[in-house]
């Protein structure tokens, strides 16, 4: 939301810039399973209140930062990150064993609509302190408060000790779906397997490994989207010269504000629409999940090259396409979740969200918002220091978005010759 006061404030170019997102998604990565060995082990409550008063802490610290320690700041978001891996990692586990099966999938559903929620508010909420205060840094001290507040409901309202359920490995669809393990008397049980020959098994099942090279390609745009969409409109209006050049200590936000809110409507519509027409199509289709996902990452990937070629005449119609292909890649996250769910066999679909997340995060928006920086500065460096080649040398660094969200739509085309016969497979 404030990622143009940053830049102008440390003299980062789009390259360093980039940084910032994949060192906050790579430590969360690395951090994540750590923290879910610890989760398994110790009071989450626990763990829990940490992560908040931790992330919230560095959060702060990072507004004191000065202009010559830029190091600093991308070592803050390093920390963050790992703030963040401890309690994201946690709370979905605390909401499952607190509910019953009749309403564990919805409160599951409302935490994951609620990410994109968030994400969108931060836009809106960064941009606005930027805007009220005049200086950008106030955006990192108004955020801890929020952190604050949910470590007072977490000590108010969560149990301190919270009873894990051990009945067998349940597959939970935040689309409405609920598959149980069969435990019933006479039944055998399968022998117990090593991780690495899960691993193995997992490699074999060409659902799972194409829907997770699917998402891996949705993570890839969205962090590039969420990193750079405001910085390239800004950038758009000063060639149209509806803006003036920023050269303020506080530079106008209203195109993170709009943003936001399109990230908080789109993520909630998309969610609510995705889930709503998986569960209608596949009673007409039994591959439906995968072909919902390929056609909202072709449409996407299409209004997003719309998007892009329409910014240098229309902000308007530029904000619609981009809102449209969000929309449409917000529809894939409960049906992607949805067939790992049912081509994995209960037993090893803990260890199928651990490798789908790391390859996800790993391959997509870890290094996705470094890419688009890493190009732009490239393309600027070769050409003549302008507006019109600073406006340029993002449009053209996000032509790479468009061809991955291509490529995704075809790995979901390539899930859906699998899924049938993976599903079957799954339920033996």
């Amino acid at each position: 939301g404030i990622l143009l006061d940053i830049q102008q404030y440390f003299h980062l170019r789009d390259e360093e810039a980039g940084l910032l997102q994949t060192a906050f998604i790579l430590c969360y990565m690395v951090a994540a399973p750590f923290f879910g060995y610890l989760g398994d082990r110790y009071n989450r409550k626990i763990i829990l209140g940490a992560g908040i008063f931790f992330w919230s802490a560095v959060t702060l610290g990072t507004s004191f930062i000065s202009e010559s320690y830029h190091w600093m700041f991308f070592l803050s978001r390093g920390l963050v990150g790992i703030g963040t891996a401890s309690y994201s990692t946690v709370a979905p586990t605390i909401i499952a064993d607190q509910f019953d099966e009749g309403k564990r999938t919805t409160m599951l559903s409302v935490f994951y609509i609620c990410i994109p929620v968030g994400s969108g508010l931060g836009y809106v909420l960064a941009s606005s302190m930027a805007n009220v205060t005049g200086d950008w840094h106030w955006a990192f001290r108004v955020t801890p408060c929020l952190g604050g507040i949910a470590l007072v409901l977490l000590i108010k309202l969560v149990p301190h000790k919270i009873q894990r359920r051990t009945e067998a490995h349940r597959a939970l669809s935040i689309s409405g779906t609920i598959r149980v393990a069969a435990e019933k008397p006479g039944v055998q049980r399968s022998a117990k397997t090593t991780w690495w020959q899960d691993v193995i098994s997992l490699g074999k099942n060409c659902s799972f490994v194409w829907s997770t090279l699917g998402l891996t390609a949705m993570a890839f745009v969205t962090g590039a989207l969420g990193m750079w969409v405001p910085m390239f409109l800004y950038r758009a209006q000063v060639v149209q010269g509806t803006v003036s050049p920023c050269v303020e200590k506080s530079c106008n936000s209203s195109n993170s504000l709009i943003f936001g809110g399109i990230t908080i409507g789109t993520g909630i519509l998309g969610v609510v629409a995705g889930a709503e027409a998986a569960r209608r199509l596949r009673k007409i289709n039994n591959r439906a999940d995968p072909l919902i996902c390929a056609t909202s990452m072709f449409v996407s990937a299409l209004c997003l090259f719309i998007a892009l070629m329409m910014a240098q005449r229309s902000i308007t119609s530029t904000f619609i396409f981009i809102a449209l292909g969000e929309l449409f890649l917000s529809a894939n996250w409960a049906v992607v979740t949805d067939i790992l769910l049912y081509v994995v066999t209960p037993r090893r679909q803990s260890t199928a969200i651990a490798l789908q997340i790391l390859v996800s995060h790993l391959l997509g928006d870890a290094g996705s918002p470094y890419l688009i920086g890493a190009i732009s500065s490239v393309i600027q460096a070769n050409n003549n220091h302008s507006v019109q080649w600073s406006f340029r040398s993002l449009q053209y660094s996000f032509i790479i978005c468009v061809f991955v969200g291509v490529i995704g739509g075809g790995f979901f085309l390539l899930t859906s010759f699998y899924v049938e016969d993976d599903r079957k497979e799954a339920e033996k």
